[in-house]
């Protein structure tokens, strides 16, 4: 999920939870004025996508830890001390760091939860396993979500003596969760339905969440080193969208995804279907230098083979990472010179710098 979202949703968690009537609690215990709460929780469900700091070492460095210890449920605690420390020295002592743990430990639980249900996966119980979760619901970018969260807020400022208008947020928002996870069902459903009209046994079904709709879909069934693969739009008044090839980008990308009744599937080979360049894309896919990008790639397929007068090179890339009309995302090679034995790694750029 992107980063302000992120961080917004931590604020409205945190709205959600105070009443700004009294410094004090019901205890009688002095607590942090409801602005200063906010904000703690702002930054702090901001805090795990910190992690981005890895692309200074390199960006396979990045892929293979982004959501990794900074988002695990096990170091959660210390990193709440942690921000609750540097909130207390930031007001100059004027607040104890024991004030600032709720509403940072709320912050931060807000962005686990929603990186969970993004398709990247997490690794909830670093640094003893470096095993990931997901429950793919939503794309990284979802302006529905973002808008319900936005929106919250706002009601909260108009009405700054209740905390109403926050709770009602966060009710819509797990309302829209629970649509998006009957969406992702029916598209369970779909790929289930392909792989067994086709006679495909035992396959490995993924649907990912994609841009632009809640209602888009990428539906992939694995097997034997072959996926089956569709677009597909949920929408009940989907049609068949038809578009000009001088139409824009997004009207293209959106015009990928098709209603139910068109769904059109297509066939990708994981090392391609060339006979003759099989054992060589097998052997580049097995080499030492691509070790990062295998433990990255949950769905590695072949790009293609560039062959030059000097060098051969085999490009691959993860399934996850590639839209309709746009070149895939974090692509990598394992290129050899002609009169040289070993692979090397290689980057290709994608349509974005981060790529």
């Amino acid at each position: 999920m992107d980063p302000l979202t992120h961080a917004l949703s931590g604020a409205l968690l945190v709205r959600a939870s105070q009443s700004p009537t009294t410094l004090n609690d019901a205890t009688g215990q002095t607590r942090l004025p409801l602005r200063l709460q906010i904000i703690a929780g702002f930054a702090a469900a901001a805090f795990p996508d910190m992690d981005v700091i890895l692309r200074l070492i390199d960006t396979l460095t990045y892929l293979n830890w982004h959501q990794g210890p900074t988002h695990s449920l096990l170091l959660l605690p210390l990193w709440a001390w942690m921000l609750s420390w540097i909130g207390a020295r930031l007001t100059r002592g004027r607040h104890a760091w024991p004030l600032f743990m709720l509403p940072v430990t709320l912050g931060l639980a807000a962005h686990i939860a929603g990186d969970v249900i993004t398709s990247y996966g997490l690794m909830l119980f670093a640094p003893f396993s470096t095993e990931r979760f997901a429950l793919p619901l939503v794309f990284v970018i979802d302006p529905w979500f973002s808008l319900i969260i936005m929106t919250g807020l706002v009601a909260s400022y108009c009405f700054p003596q209740s905390r109403i208008p926050a709770i009602v947020a966060l009710i819509i928002l797990c309302g829209y969760v629970i649509v998006l996870s009957t969406l992702r069902q029916q598209a369970i459903e779909l790929a289930r339905d392909h792989a067994s009209r086709h006679d495909v046994a035992e396959p490995s079904i993924q649907v990912l969440p994609q841009p632009l709709s809640p209602f888009h879909w990428k539906l992939i069934v694995l097997h034997d080193e072959t996926y089956y693969l569709a677009n597909v739009n949920l929408s009940p008044f989907a049609v068949k969208p038809v578009t000009a090839a001088h139409a824009w980008l997004v009207p293209k990308m959106a015009a990928a995804y098709q209603p139910i009744t068109a769904i059109s599937w297509s066939t990708r080979h994981q090392f391609g279907n060339d006979p003759e360049h099989a054992a060589l894309i097998r052997e580049a896919w097995q080499v030492p230098a691509l070790k990062s990008f295998r433990s990255f790639a949950q769905l590695p397929v072949l790009e293609n083979m560039d062959h030059s007068v000097q060098s051969t090179c085999a490009w691959f890339y993860d399934l996850r990472f590639q839209f309709p009309e746009l070149p895939p995302s974090f692509r990598y090679g394992a290129c050899r010179k002609h009169d040289q034995a070993d692979w090397r790694l290689v980057r290709k750029r994608g349509l974005f710098y981060m790529d």
